[in-house]
């Protein structure tokens, strides 16, 4: 007898989800420079009220003795094994519309028949897009907008956001085979690589979850709040620009890595999405009133009655 890919499932909950729903996918095990996936994952599970619709078979994907799980000693007793998980969620956004996520260990084992039961997720539940993200050491300045590869079948999104576009072989993660298999069957999918300052690479770098949120957002229309987000990474890059003005090399390296990115970026001609045809920048009262119009269609689409409204 095959052991199931799934150790446990939830059918009413998995019979309640909408259809064509987002999918965002956030594993762990690739690199993940500035802790972004790590970020990532906690952001959503504290913030987006995931509910688990499955779980995956940990004993079938996981190398245990190459990950081992945490359990507590408690002056003479054990508590809180805690072994890893791989769940697929219901999650919601900040205006409570639905999505899917597919977050926790990446698999060290059977890659297909786990790769294959995504599929199978992504045809059931009628899957609108799939995005997925993972981050490595480039040498980039802090003081630059983390900037990004972007891969899969959106090439508005590649157009307009994918900085670093190189042609190389490289290992293979589940994610970039899951990725592949998806574009191949002409699923939409979108693959988002953040390219962080290799000086910050083993730091928890505020702005790669603030990048990650970003293109999440860009790439399947969830509203996402990241004003915290942001905080914490003006107060981070605050720090790191004291640390580095005490250092005369440091403060060298960074400006050498400025000239080579500034040289780089004019030779790109990589347009932001928020900038107009004619190179303006929207005004706050633009961005507020777009905003209401969003709101309104979201409104009108569900049914539910405007703000004022009984």
């Amino acid at each position: 007898m095959t052991d199931s890919i799934f150790s446990a499932e939830y059918a009413e909950r998995r019979a309640r989800v909408p259809r064509g729903l987002p999918l965002v996918v956030v594993m762990q095990g690739l690199s993940d420079a500035g802790g972004a996936v790590e970020q990532l994952e906690e952001y959503f599970w504290g913030r987006t009220r995931p509910e688990e619709i499955l779980r995956f078979n940990a004993d079938l994907l996981l190398d245990y003795r190459a990950r081992r799980p945490v359990i507590t000693f408690d002056e003479d007793h054990l508590t809180d094994y805690a072994p890893e998980e791989l769940t697929l969620c219901l999650s919601h956004d900040e205006l409570g519309a639905p999505f899917l996520l597919l977050s926790g260990y990446e698999p060290d084992f059977r890659w297909d028949q786990f790769i294959d039961a995504v599929l199978l997720l992504v045809h059931e539940f009628e899957v609108s897009v799939t995005v997925w993200t993972h981050a490595i050491p480039m040498p980039v300045p802090h003081t630059r907008p983390v900037s990004m590869t972007v891969s899969g079948s959106r090439d508005d999104l590649i157009e307009a956001r994918s900085v670093w576009k190189p042609t190389t072989k490289l290992s293979a993660s589940a994610g970039h085979v899951l990725e592949y298999r998806l574009h191949s069957l002409g699923e939409e999918v979108v693959g988002l690589a953040l390219l962080i300052p290799h000086y910050l690479a083993n730091t928890e770098y505020p702005e790669a979850l603030h990048a990650s949120l970003d293109g999440i957002m860009a790439a399947t229309g969830l509203i996402l709040p990241t004003d915290e987000v942001r905080e914490q990474a003006r107060r981070f890059h605050s720090q790191v620009d004291t640390q580095i003005a005490e250092n005369e090399e440091s403060l060298e390296m960074v400006r050498t890595l400025e000239r080579r990115y500034d040289a780089y970026m004019e030779d790109q001609n990589v347009r932001s999405p928020l900038i107009g045809e004619d190179g303006t920048i929207p005004t706050a009262d633009q961005l507020a009133s777009e905003l209401e119009r969003f709101l309104a269609e979201r409104h009108s689409e569900s049914g539910d009655p405007e703000p004022g409204e009984s």
